[in-house]
């Protein structure tokens, strides 16, 4: 598989279900680098230093990413390197779906699965600061659309936002399969309440709020209807005026289905043979959970703006004090939408996605400017995501990445 690494910008409009048009503004490319620069030397040095996790097997290290490409059965990868506070490269390999010839470029849209929740929690967070959502209220108080039925396990504590983000509010539902295209696809209410036509089980109340952490996409989707209720508008609405446009996102959405006008650079999904998926995708209503179309471009942009707000820099997207609440283990290693691991020069916040057909993961370190994400159109890249990560650590010199 040859290398491909285009890096291209255009222009796009998307008409939200709920919002109308939408004009997506020109995606600037990022700067191509000499051939001779040492940021070459470096991507080089990404490219071909993976390193297979059986050091027994013939080719224990020096692997190419279209190397492992192959051998997970990923049609497609795209990346985007954070060095210094900015982002210093972003390539992309292979294809938009396996049999074609078109490939993937720097602003080909993936599906970002649950990097849509700390994405999500961003928003959440901003109408905290604004005082239309509070950390540690009952979120009954302040939903309209949709309120959380009674449970016993509710008597003495409650569903709060922060529990929520941290998924310890005892709800249930870990996670959304989608929709192939042409099914009927559910609206949130009817997601929540596990009413025809969803095929995921109803979101409810089922340990005690607080006593225990337990990942709950079904959780998500309450803040997707809390959100939307505080800002007063759709949804994918809200988090494009809240979140996308403030971090330079221009090339993300939240609008399910795709639009037609995005579906052009959109990666198709593949099974772990490595052949599309029926549709080329699942559609996902659940989307603070699950619903966010991104490149690894748009998602570093985000982690810059988090580490800017961190330090109480200009551009940041939080309040320096919002930003370290966000960045805090509040309950086992889960800060506020976020993984939070490690200390010192070592600490990172970080999210991985995996919808049917995509596997992605974002990595940032709160301080010292620098992580990276990578995207991939293929069930089998999970592990190729790792590998591609290790070798942007061993070539940047990361510190030792904490682990859970």
């Amino acid at each position: 598989m040859p290398r491909l690494s285009v890096l291209l910008f255009g222009i796009a409009t998307t008409c939200s279900l709920a919002s109308g048009c939408q004009r997506y503004a020109p995606m600037p490319a990022e700067p191509a680098s000499p051939a001779t620069s040492e940021v070459e030397l470096r991507i080089r040095m990404v490219e071909s230093g993976l390193v297979v996790p059986d050091a027994t097997a013939p080719a224990a290290s020096g692997s190419s990413i279209e190397e492992r490409m192959l051998h997970y059965r990923v049609p497609g990868v795209s990346v985007a390197v954070i060095e210094g506070g900015r982002i210093e490269w972003a390539r992309a390999y292979g294809v938009r779906e396996a049999g074609g010839t078109v490939p993937v470029d720097t602003a080909t849209l993936f599906q970002s699965a649950s990097i849509s929740k700390p994405v999500t929690t961003v928003a959440a967070l901003r109408l905290v600061e604004r005082g239309r959502l509070a950390l540690d209220e009952d979120v009954n108080l302040r939903l309209a659309s949709w309120h959380i039925p009674p449970s016993p396990f509710m008597a003495d504590e409650k569903v709060t936002l922060r529990r929520i983000l941290t998924h310890s509010a005892g709800l249930s539902v870990s996670g959304f399969a989608g929709y192939t295209p042409g099914e009927p696809v559910p609206t949130p209410v009817q997601v929540l309440d596990g009413a025809f036509p969803a095929h995921s089980e109803p979101v409810r109340v089922t340990t005690v709020p607080g006593s225990e952490q337990r990942y709950s996409g079904g959780g998500f989707t309450v803040a997707q209807l809390l959100v939307a209720d505080a800002a007063g508008r759709a949804f994918e609405t809200a988090l494009h005026d809240l979140v996308l446009a403030p971090a330079g996102m221009m090339r993300s959405t939240f609008a399910q289905p795709l639009p037609p006008a995005l579906r052009a650079n959109a990666a198709s999904g593949h099974d772990p043979n490595g052949a599309p998926l029926p549709g080329r995708w699942r559609i996902h209503p659940e989307l603070a959970a699950a619903g966010l179309w991104s490149t690894p471009s748009d998602l570093a942009r985000l982690a810059i703006s988090i580490q800017r707000s961190a330090a109480g820099r200009k551009g940041g997207i939080l309040s320096r004090g919002m930003a370290a609440e966000m960045l805090t283990p509040q309950m086992g290693p889960s800060g506020l939408g976020f993984v939070v691991l490690g200390d010192g020069e070592a600490r990172i916040f970080r999210h991985a996605g995996s919808n049917a057909g995509f596997r992605a993961r974002m990595l940032a370190f709160v301080e010292g400017g620098r992580g990276a994400v990578v995207m991939t159109n293929g069930d089998g890249g999970t592990q190729l995501v790792e590998e591609i990560l290790a070798s942007i650590a061993r070539t940047y010199r990361w510190p030792q990445l904490p682990r859970p």
